[in-house]
């Protein structure tokens, strides 16, 4: 550094000052030490510094409102201009005036480009804009009012587009210049079609020609990315047309073609582009109509359906057998097209065939009538049928191509037994075929439920519910005829039968046949019985004989004994159901069920049967005393009692460590329970007399013994001879008493059960430990 100082002066210069601030240092220091040493003193706080005002508006931000505002209202003044202020000049003055503005507005936008002032720039561009619109309106309403407003707006659309984009070419700053262009050329075909009264499928053209112009530019023009929904937007138009003139115009040629270049364009796109599968869906869906279109019947023959799923089904062929020199969105697409129509003629053809099996119910009303009543065929059911078992088809041969997805393989199922089963209704065959084949149907599916596979066991669970539902709608319709009821029954309790047996199949499956054939075996023998002049009651037998025949035959069972026997309770119930308005064959029905119990109890695994069959015997013992009008049961109970007590106390001397309620319980309970019956409705006192004398005998020897059978049993048949002697009484004091006492009673009951509860819980521990060491 250069100064006027020599190097001495300037040292000493700066030793001075350096000693000063040393100096300065020392004196801060200290007077900081003074500082802290004094006690604390309550310093008032520092002001907050002085807020300052928020901007809620950024500067790009009020830039932009005030540039857009200004474009408005120049916007707005050349509108008036044009509209209100043209006519006061002469034409040399029109087109001076309007040529300075537009060429102005459109040059000023470069310099401020230059400058840095985009946004200005933007706004005086949108300006020139709008100024050349105003100069095509004001050519048409001086010079050529006489041409048509749509054919001279279809022009003048193409000429501002192609100013438009080369002004944006002109000057690569703008944004806007472009984007306007892309929107003007969306113009001028559509409106040339409207001015020439074109057909709906000459309007389609000019769409799609548009759209094949989006196309092109958006792929070669990297600044024309908005010609990519516009483009969109009316091939999806042009397609749109192209469907509807060929549904109201079967066979028709035009609206073919259209769809055929609405196809490849949609492809081409997909091709080039590797995201856009949305355009090979639509191609696809194009090209499924342009092939069926012309080759389609009409759609009320049904036919229409079965002509555009075959090419929906060839579509698929890229996608399922992989083509590498086909792009995955081509293949995406087509195999989406070819899903979606195929998944519609599907379900167009299993909604047809629902009222026609659902009609079937009308027989529930007229079971084993004279008359049949009709089925409602539609008019379409050769081409449901078609359709059914084509979709099948395509869904089998997509499960063998896709072999780790189960859903194809669901849907072949579902599909071919919709369409077999449904097919001979929907011909028209007699009612004996109907059966015979629907028989044949639902039997294949059972089987195929039954096939053993490694694999998942989605299509298994299919075929079972198809098989189901088959033999349900099969046993429905079989209810015309009584001779068809019988056959159809049968036949559905083999099947049910020889699946159960199957031993490789899967074990849902077989115990699943097992239930059904119990139920089906059920139906028959109710069937049979109905064919009879057999009483409603005496349907009972015959009905538990499917009860025996599953008990008597359950060895063989094996894997599914426990399911079969489970659902023999059914016809047990339904037996007892039957017989019930019939004493005397309510008797019979309990005897015969407590067999098949006892029998079934022979077994070492169904010993706890033995209960159930005793009590359905002593059940049909009351029942027969009851139906006989026996006045003392006494004398049919007590011979009964005395051998069975004497049984018991042999068991227990040779086995001491049988329970008291096995030995002695079935015994006693069998006069014990009846005479209690017939005590609570004797209006005498001898019998009650002698029953509660026997039990408080009862009760003595049980807690001698220590056993718990005769002391709980006695006990409680003594508590219920009490009740029942005391019950009058207690009667006449309960009403006898003020309405506030009982429940008064009730609160210092509950008073006292709450302050004592600790102690009654260790009470009621001992009682239960002393009761549990009984016999």
């Amino acid at each position: 550094m250069n100064t006027p100082l020599s190097p001495a002066e300037e040292l000493a210069l700066i030793d001075g000052e350096l000693a000063r601030l040393d100096a300065r240092r020392a004196h801060l220091a200290a007077r900081r030490d003074w500082l802290l040493r004094l006690p604390p003193i309550p310093w008032p706080s520092a002001p907050p510094p002085p807020s300052l005002p928020v901007k809620d508006a950024s500067g790009r931000g009020a830039q932009n409102v005030l540039l857009t505002l200004g474009a408005v209202l120049l916007s707005v003044a050349a509108l008036a201009f044009t509209l209100v202020s043209w006519g006061s000049l002469g034409i040399a003055g029109r087109a001076a005036v309007l040529a300075v503005v537009t060429v102005g507005a459109l040059v000023a936008p470069l310099p401020l480009l230059r400058r840095g002032l985009r946004s200005t720039a933007e706004s005086v561009a949108a300006l020139g804009l709008l100024l050349t619109v105003l100069d095509a309106y004001a050519v048409h309403a001086v010079g050529m009012s006489t041409v048509d407003g749509t054919a001279y707006a279809a022009g003048a659309a193409g000429v501002l587009a192609a100013l438009w984009a080369g002004y944006g070419f002109a000057s690569p700053g703008l944004r806007l210049p472009l984007p306007v262009a892309v929107a003007a050329a969306q113009l001028p075909l559509p409106l040339a079609a409207l001015a020439s009264a074109a057909d709906p499928v000459g309007l389609g053209w000019a769409l799609l020609a548009t759209a094949a112009l989006d196309v092109v530019a958006a792929m070669t023009v990297p600044r024309a990315r908005a010609a990519w929904p516009a483009g969109a937007v009316l091939g999806a138009a042009a397609l749109g047309v192209g469907l509807v003139e060929s549904a109201a115009t079967p066979g028709a040629s035009a609206p073919a073609l259209l769809l055929a270049a609405g196809a490849a364009l949609g492809v081409a796109v997909a091709w080039r582009v590797p995201r856009a599968s949305a355009a090979a869906l639509a191609g696809g869906l194009a090209a499924v109509v342009a092939v069926a279109g012309p080759l389609s019947p009409r759609w009320d023959t049904g036919w229409a359906v079965p002509t555009h799923l075959a090419p929906a089904l060839a579509l698929t062929l890229p996608a399922a057998v992989g083509a590498a020199s086909v792009p995955a969105a081509v293949r995406r697409g087509l195999a989406r097209a070819g899903l979606g129509v195929t998944a519609a003629a599907a379900l167009w053809a299993l909604a047809s065939v629902v009222p026609s099996l659902a009609a079937r119910l009308r027989v529930l009303g007229e079971v084993w009538a004279t008359t049949t009543p009709e089925v409602d065929r539609p008019a379409t059911g050769a081409a449901v049928a078609v359709t059914l078992l084509v979709t099948a088809g395509a869904a089998a041969a997509a499960a063998r191509l896709l072999p780790a997805r189960p859903e194809p393989g669901v849907l072949a199922v579902v599909l071919g037994w919709a369409g077999l089963f449904a097919a001979p209704v929907l011909l028209g065959f007699p009612v004996a075929a109907v059966l015979a084949a629907q028989l044949s149907v639902t039997v294949a599916a059972g089987a195929l439920a039954l096939r053993p596979r490694p694999g998942g066991s989605g299509v298994g669970i299919a075929a079972a519910g198809c098989a189901l539902l088959g033999a349900g709608s099969v046993a429905v319709g079989a209810l015309d005829g009584r001779l068809a009821t019988v056959l159809v029954l049968g036949a559905l309790t083999a099947a049910g039968a020889a699946g159960a047996a199957y031993r490789p199949g899967p074990g849902w499956a077989r115990s699943g046949a097992a239930v059904l054939a119990v139920g089906w075996a059920t139906a028959l023998a109710v069937a049979l019985c109905a064919l009879s002049d057999l009483a409603v009651v005496w349907w009972a037998p015959p009905v538990l004989a499917v009860a025996a025949a599953v008990v008597a035959f359950g060895p063989r069972w094996g894997a599914v004994r426990v399911p079969a026997e489970a659902a023999s309770i059914a016809p047990g119930v339904l037996a007892l159901a039957l017989a019930a308005p019939d004493r005397p064959a309510l008797a019979l029905a309990l005897a015969l069920a407590g067999v098949v119990c006892a029998t079934a109890a022979v077994r070492a695994d169904r010993r706890r049967l033995g209960w159930a069959a005793w009590a359905l015997f002593v059940a049909a013992t009351w029942v027969r005393l009851s139906a006989s009008g026996v006045a003392w049961p006494e004398a049919y109970t007590l011979p009964v009692t005395v051998p069975a007590l004497v049984v018991g106390f042999m068991r227990r001397r040779r086995d001491p460590a049988a329970s008291s309620w096995t030995a002695y319980a079935p015994g006693l309970v069998a006069t014990l329970l009846p005479t209690l019956i017939a005590a609570w409705g004797d209006p005498h006192w001898q019998r009650p007399l002698l029953l509660g004398l026997a039990s408080l005998a009862l009760t003595l020897l049980g807690a001698r013994q220590r056993l718990q059978a005769p002391l709980l049993l006695g006990g409680a048949t003594l508590a219920a001879v009490a009740l029942h002697e005391l019950a009058p009484y207690v009667v006449q004091v309960v009403g006898a008493l003020p309405r506030w006492l009982p429940p008064a009673l009730a609160g210092l009951l509950l008073l006292a059960v709450g302050a004592t509860y600790e102690r009654r819980l260790r009470d009621a521990r001992r009682l239960r430990a002393a009761f549990g060491r009984l016999g």
